[in-house]
């Protein structure tokens, strides 16, 4: 299976913040700011499908702290799916990027 290009917008909460930080950094390098029930990522991921990339990133959140939540938009190949934790909520034709 060929690796493609996601853009992820995402939401992490969890009830020890602190533990999980290190690990949030270790998977994705940038684009990581704090808010006051977690933390914000807006950055780019490679993997095989949007579904694959959530799963292991929620499931490397979880080997840290059980209790933690992730809300995430993934957007690729003109499609955007929206995930609550491990459950696919939606799909939709992404939006084409406004012209600047």
């Amino acid at each position: 299976m060929s690796e493609a290009d996601f853009h992820l917008v995402a939401d992490v909460s969890s009830d020890e913040l602190a533990a999980i930080e290190p690990v949030l950094r270790q998977l994705v390098s940038q684009g990581i700011t704090e808010t006051a029930g977690g933390f914000h990522i807006d950055t780019t991921m490679t993997g095989p499908s949007a579904r694959d990339l959530n799963r292991s990133l929620l499931s490397a959140l979880r080997r840290v702290e059980r209790r933690t939540r992730l809300r995430a938009e993934w957007t690729g190949d003109g499609i955007s799916e929206r995930y609550f934790d491990y459950a696919l909520k939606s799909t939709r034709q992404a939006r084409p990027a406004s012209p600047p």
